[in-house]
């Protein structure tokens, strides 16, 4: 049984060092997951890897089946997930090609199915989320960041926004004034699904741009592109370590 899953977001729709062993393709309840489930090892340990937008990447976040994916995660026996999440920088200390994990998050997105218990003859479920992460393995990222010497901010609020179009400037002065320090797209539903049906969640934001009115001129997929190359190859070194903790 493979207690331990990695749910890879934009620019990691697979993991550099992952010894592939088999995959999985399952059926759910909740419809078709967004790719197969990858079993294999990293760093002498097994987990599960799902590509958040397919491989290749072609779901936008409002469409992914969040749903399907945490349920086909819990049928395979996982038990922690680690979400690796490309996001935009805010506050000043976010800069591009930086990692926060993320310690709070608001949601400002809608129309996405976000629980498991809203069918005909389901109890009312009412989730304690006052934490949305998990406070262990978030103290473990931050202590494997440490041991590989990089530089992280150990908390965060996230800001989930629709997408996926990027936010306005206006739409970014009013998440900062909420609170927000990171922005991104698919946060949630994902963190309460997985609350939800008993797995332990944490995300490794990794921060791709400036935030609409943060900088001067308009935001590129180039420059997006060129701070993910970097800042994805210190996230994997970070998901090795980590992963070698792991008992």
């Amino acid at each position: 049984m493979t207690e331990l899953a990695i749910i890879g977001g934009t620019g990691l729709s697979q993991l550099a060092d992952f010894k592939i062993i088999r995959q999985e393709k399952l059926a759910t309840p909740y419809g078709q997951p967004s790719a197969d489930f990858v079993i294999g090892e990293l760093n002498g340990k097994e987990a599960v890897f799902l590509a958040r937008h397919g491989n290749p990447h072609s779901i936008p976040p409002h469409k992914i089946n969040y749903c399907a994916n945490i349920w086909g995660l819990k049928q395979l026996g996982v038990i922690n997930i680690i979400a690796v999440a490309a996001v935009g920088g805010i506050t000043p200390e976010m800069a591009p090609a930086h990692i926060a994990i993320p310690d709070q998050i608001i949601d400002y997105s809608y129309g996405r199915k976000h629980t498991f218990f809203e069918d005909e003859g389901d109890p009312v479920t009412h989730i304690d989320f006052s934490y949305p992460y998990s406070q262990e393995l978030r103290a473990r990222l931050i202590k494997a960041a440490k041991h590989a010497n990089i530089g992280i901010s150990p908390i965060a609020t996230y800001g989930c926004t629709q997408g996926p179009r990027l936010e306005t400037a206006a739409e970014i002065k009013r998440v900062e004034q909420d609170g927000c320090d990171i922005v991104g797209m698919t946060g949630m539903p994902e963190a309460s699904l997985a609350k939800e049906i008993g797995i332990h969640y944490a995300t490794v934001s990794v921060i791709a741009n400036w935030a609409a009115g943060k900088m001067a001129g308009e935001i590129t997929m180039a420059e997006i592109e060129q701070n993910l190359h970097h800042v994805l190859a210190k996230a994997a070194s970070l998901l090795k370590v980590f992963v070698g903790t792991v008992p």
